[in-house]
């Protein structure tokens, strides 16, 4: 036990000499596990090993990188589509309802039903949607089941007098890295699912961000890349991003003017970057509806230009 002490005490006069910290260690643990689970649940958004969590920092830069851009718009400053507004609100974004595991389904019919997981939904009069149920927009819902960690997701969502109705739907579990058929939509156009790319109050709040965040541009192609599973552009020219590409901050980018809140986001954005998960106005990204979300934060990522980012390779992120 002497010479073990020993040991570990020149071990450790050695670190300090070299300056080497266990902080270093650990941050490199951190990094593996997941973030913070959903508000009002013990469920994270997939477990750590999945594609939504891959620290892009170090992959290259995608040789379409430059044509894509040119086809998004990047003369304009990103657009957080969440937080105060005077429009779809007051508060805007995409709700996320939680409920139990005994809360009652119902069964939905839907407008692509071919693609959509013909299974009983936990929908009801809790159920929040995006824009509200009077809302001409996208009309998202998304709910987790607490105890479970059961995802649902659907777009168009209405209940009308006759029942539910949607425009797609889909599930996942959220312990799960299972991806949905290729070919199939979902609640979104890439055929990804909507939860894991929202930015939400209780993490940036936290100071982490650990995933990557969902965004949309006007133009695509009629093609994807993994994970996606599906498409829906107007064109088969590579010259236009495909869904599930993925755009990263670049490290040059200076958010020393930001608020602190902002900073954390931008953190993200240059670790995690941007998936292209639907069709809609260029470089609007996804939050959650959260009547917390500062002023301050939403004026800050608004000066994010769309020129600090360039498209990555992420062919070595697929199995």
């Amino acid at each position: 036990m002497g010479r073990l002490r020993s040991a570990c005490v020149v071990v450790l006069l050695l670190v300090g000499a070299l300056g080497i910290t266990m902080t270093l260690d650990r941050s490199a643990h951190a990094s593996t596990r997941p973030g913070r689970p959903v508000a009002g649940t013990a469920c994270r958004a997939f477990p750590a090993s999945n594609w939504w969590h891959a620290d892009i920092r170090r992959l290259p830069v995608d040789r379409r990188s430059s044509v894509w851009l040119s086809h998004m718009g990047t003369g304009v400053h990103l657009h957080p589509d969440f937080g105060p507004s005077y429009g779809d609100g007051p508060n805007y974004g995409i709700p996320i309802t939680v409920v139990s595991a005994t809360h009652p389904k119902v069964s939905v019919r839907f407008q692509y039903a071919a693609e959509s997981d013909p299974v009983r939904y936990p929908l009801g009069r809790d159920t929040r949607i995006e824009g509200g149920r009077a809302s001409t927009g996208d009309r998202h819902a998304i709910v987790v089941v607490q105890g479970t960690c059961r995802l649902y997701e659907t777009w168009l969502t209405r209940s009308t007098s006759t029942g539910w109705r949607a425009g797609s739907g889909a599930t996942w579990s959220l312990t799960s890295n299972r991806l949905r058929p290729n070919g199939w939509t979902s609640a979104d156009a890439a055929g990804l699912p909507i939860l894991p790319g929202l930015l939400r109050w209780n993490e940036v709040a936290a100071g982490s961000v650990d995933h990557a965040i969902r965004f949309t541009v006007s133009a695509t192609s009629s093609h994807h890349l993994y994970p996606a599973r599906h498409d829906a552009g107007s064109t088969s020219s590579w010259a236009y991003p495909p869904m599930g590409a993925r755009f990263r901050l670049k490290a040059s980018y200076d958010a020393s003017g930001l608020g602190s809140m902002a900073r954390v986001v931008v953190a993200a954005m240059k670790k995690y970057g941007l998936v292209l998960a639907d069709n809609g106005s260029d470089w609007y990204f996804g939050g959650e509806q959260n009547a917390r979300w500062p002023d301050r934060l939403i004026a800050d990522l608004k000066k994010i230009p769309a020129s600090a980012f360039q498209a990555v390779d992420t062919s070595s992120l697929a199995p």
